[in-house]
């Protein structure tokens, strides 16, 4: 079922990236780089998180739209480099559709989707939904 679950939402992520940028995601140019403007806010400033999360990179949110998100990950430049997404499995139904999620940089060069058991902030079983800005060969900016 999770499985099923996953590639539901694997679709549903693909069919949203697929209706390419519109005018209002770019012209967000305010999250391009760290920090973003409010209401934006460092994770590690809301829960008991690390400023910089090795993988992701270092996270802002909006506070009103936790735990889901957006977070958006900035690299050790504070580039704006991944948005994520974290969907907790709970509020996974069969007839759930993820629609026009954002991509603040505009462009998405490609999506990971993987299962989290939880940590502080979102602390129950979910999904992180990545949206990457820049190639596999360039995530290596948020490594550590």
């Amino acid at each position: 079922m999770i499985r099923s679950i996953l590639t539901a939402t694997a679709a549903a992520a693909a069919m949203a990236l697929s209706m390419g940028t519109t005018p209002v995601m770019a012209a967000q140019t305010s999250v391009t780089k760290a920090p973003p403007a409010a209401p934006y806010k460092a994770v590690s400033s809301l829960v008991k998180l690390p400023d910089f999360i090795p993988g992701m990179g270092q996270l802002f949110v909006d506070p009103a739209t936790l735990p889901a998100g957006p977070f958006l990950g900035y690299d050790h430049n504070g580039k704006l480099v991944n948005t994520t997404y974290m969907i907790p499995l709970s509020a996974m139904k069969a007839d759930m559709n993820l629609h026009d999620l954002k991509a603040p940089a505009g462009t998405v060069d490609h999506v990971d989707i993987m299962y989290n058991a939880g940590h502080p902030g979102v602390a129950e079983p979910h999904i992180h939904i990545v949206l990457w800005n820049v190639p596999v060969s360039q995530e290596s900016r948020v490594a550590k």
